[in-house]
């Protein structure tokens, strides 16, 4: 049965430079045009951790060679950057692995903002790290000229620390659902989107945040009405006691089985939590929605109830 589908990947799906990006992307584009080619509807998410620190240093490396020169770019700006550069590989990768076989379908990436809201508790304790590593000279200046906040990591250094906050709304939705009509296959929300929040009427402010791009992703699938989401990451399936001898594979969840696990602790925050939370946050979010959480290369597998983490009521 035709579905339509949000699809999330993982960093492992993009690689971490340009020329393992344009390799990891034809691997990718192979087991997303699977599903094409079963006849789902399907839109594309992505993250963007390597790409857009690797942005952000660079911006950051010019404002140093000299100062009166250039200024500081946003990250707003910075995460816009990412999303289209990332969305060109993709795109071309997709394009021409449907164009082989025989599957005639328009690619488009759309450089979507994600709405924030200003008062989410995450802004008053930023925690992700981004950028390069600074001196604590250097890292004091920032604190003092610019009002960033910063951290020392783990003895490698001062590194400046933003907030992610959860998404409220895709502000692109109209566009993404447009091209989804007109049988486009879309790539949207990378890097979780670019943050923003309303500042009086229609105007919209890039923020100094980064979204989570699988909770982005959950946003996507319920605003676009999806039948699943599906997070790709790192291993087949969830698991509890992870790396423990008595470690169990979970191959079907419901909602409140999901909740209890997260409520004992069993997944690590920065890893698997934040993707069982996001899968649950779609389920949970209307009825008949489906989240499931696999290997990118098990997706056609896990859509046909073969293998993954499926969480559904």
């Amino acid at each position: 049965m035709k579905k339509k589908i949000v699809i999330a990947l993982g960093g492992n799906a993009l690689g971490k430079n340009l020329p393992e990006q344009m390799k990891a992307v034809k691997i990718t584009a192979k087991a997303i045009v699977d599903l094409i080619a079963e006849g789902h509807e399907v839109v594309i998410a992505h993250g963007n951790g390597p790409q857009v620190g690797m942005i952000q240093n660079a911006m950051t490396e010019l404002v140093r060679s000299d100062p009166e020169k250039y200024i500081p770019c946003p990250l707003s700006v910075c995460v816009a950057m990412s999303q289209g550069y990332i969305g060109y590989d993709l795109q071309n990768a997709l394009r021409e692995e449907m164009l082989d076989r025989g599957i005639d379908k328009g690619v488009a990436t759309v450089l979507t903002q994600v709405e924030v809201d200003p008062d989410d508790p995450a802004f008053s304790h930023p925690t992700k790290p981004i950028g390069a590593f600074m001196t604590k000279e250097e890292a004091d200046a920032l604190v003092r000229d610019r009002g960033y906040d910063v951290i020392e990591d783990a003895g490698r250094g001062y590194r400046r620390v933003v907030a992610s906050p959860k998404p409220v709304a895709i502000v692109e939705i109209g566009t993404i659902e447009s091209l989804i009509d007109t049988d486009h296959i879309v790539v949207a929300c990378g890097g979780g989107g670019i943050p923003v929040f309303k500042t009086g009427g229609h105007h919209l402010k890039g923020a100094a945040a980064v979204i989570d791009k699988d909770f982005a992703a959950a946003k996507l699938a319920e605003q676009l009405d999806a039948d699943v989401l599906i997070i790709l990451t790192a291993v087949e399936n969830v698991a509890v006691h992870f790396g423990k001898p008595d470690e169990k594979k979970l191959y079907d969840l419901t909602p409140e089985e999901a909740e209890k696990y997260i409520a004992d602790g069993e997944f690590a925050p920065g890893s698997m939590l934040p993707k069982v939370e996001a899968a649950l946050e779609f389920v949970k979010s209307g009825e008949g929605r489906k989240s499931l959480i696999t290997l990118l290369e098990k997706a056609k597998d896990g859509i046909a109830g073969k293998t993954g983490t499926l969480i559904h009521a």
